[in-house]
């Protein structure tokens, strides 16, 4: 008898097994497919979640001017967004590719004369002397130089144009995200709702909370790298614009994407420096060296002021989780790197509060026992 009732249950538990095993195969699968399915939208609807925690304190100042017409704020906001990002783009990718256009048929003719190097050029430290035999050859014989460096000139060009095509294909991902962040700030509260509700059924009761220190989280994140890397590259950009320094459109941005992929703005004015001390002379050079140098380290100062703004989490905390996450993720790992370390920092610091709290009630506790036994 009891074997019987061993081999049945037994049999019970495997068919159990393989009926679990089949439908969790079956899950996984279906999550599969539709990861797939999804997988193209994943990024834009990251960078609209984004943008919209961002950008929702003023959707709702502008809503209140527009008479509560939310869904118009967030619209009106996503065109000025897309005015600012196509613009700029524009004017830069058509500079980039005229340039580069003039620079080929140019080097193509061989009619470009090239002012000589002067002796400043040869005495820069380090790379003087190379960069002085490299100008003086392509000043006096462009033909020669072409030859030797036509491997080098195709390889600028090759790359010139794959950054224009990266860079469209990542315009128009943002022109989608402004749109789709247009939606969610649109429809606030029932998303607000929404994230809610998950954040409790996932997470339990700190659901709510941790929700909330996402939004303040990106927001800090906002203001202490994107703000921070804007600050600098118009100063740095002032600097390039006063002294006329050739292609200070272009240099600008690329301080300020710097800035944002938490690169040092001196890797870009370093050889500015170099050049406007072979052209000018010592003392307007001195004055531009001293003013670039100063902007290019102004984030230095400028972070902490500005990241951790509005959270309770530690500026360092978020700091290495925006790094990282620029490191392992690219631009949106600068915000996913700086929530995850923030909800790792709420859940240790959750954690030592629970063992504390223990600490105390057993503590409370003893007292209570001891004075019960003294009565």
């Amino acid at each position: 008898m009891d074997k019987q009732i061993e081999k049945h249950q037994s049999s019970v538990f495997i068919n159990n097994m393989v009926e679990s095993s089949i439908r969790i195969g079956l899950l996984f699968v279906l999550l599969i497919w539709t990861y797939d399915i999804i997988k193209p939208f994943v990024i834009p609807v990251l960078w609209g979640a984004i943008i919209a925690v961002a950008l929702m304190p003023l959707t709702i100042k502008l809503g209140n001017v527009l008479n509560g017409k939310r869904g118009l704020a967030a619209t009106l906001l996503a065109l000025i967004g897309v005015v600012l990002l196509v613009t700029p783009f524009v004017m830069v990718s058509g500079s980039i590719y005229d340039g580069v256009t003039h620079l080929t048929e140019v080097l193509q003719q061989g009619d470009v004369k090239i002012p000589g190097p002067t002796q400043r050029v040869a005495d820069l430290p380090l790379i003087g002397g190379q960069l002085y035999e490299v100008w003086a050859l392509f000043a006096s014989n462009m033909e020669s130089a072409v030859a030797r460096y036509s491997e080098e000139i195709k390889g600028a060009v090759a790359a010139a144009a794959g950054f224009l095509g990266s860079s469209l294909a990542t315009m128009v991902m943002f022109v989608i995200s402004l749109f789709i962040a247009a939606g969610f700030m649109a429809h606030a509260e029932s998303m607000s709702k929404a994230v809610q509700t998950v954040s409790v059924r996932v997470v339990g009761k700190h659901g709510e909370e941790w929700a909330n220190l996402t939004a303040a989280t990106v927001r800090s994140v906002l203001l202490g790298v994107v703000g921070v890397a804007f600050i600098q590259s118009v100063l740095v950009g002032a600097a390039f614009f006063v002294f006329g320094i050739p292609a200070a459109a272009l240099l600008t941005f690329i301080v300020f994407v710097f800035g944002i992929a938490q690169l040092p703005a001196t890797l870009v004015v370093l050889p500015v420096i170099l050049y406007v001390f072979s052209v000018q002379d010592t003392t307007p050079a001195t004055i531009f060296s001293v003013w670039v140098i100063l902007a290019g380290l102004s984030d230095n100062f400028l972070k902490p002021l500005l990241m951790g703004r509005g959270v309770s989490i530690p500026m360092p905390v978020i700091l290495f989780g925006a790094i990282g996450g620029m490191i392992s993720a690219g631009i949106i790992g600068l915000f996913l790197g700086a929530v995850i370390l923030a909800i790792w920092y709420e859940l240790f610091t959750t954690w030592l509060k629970l063992d504390r709290d223990k600490t105390s009630e057993s503590t409370e506790g003893e007292l209570e026992q001891k004075s019960a036994v003294g009565k």
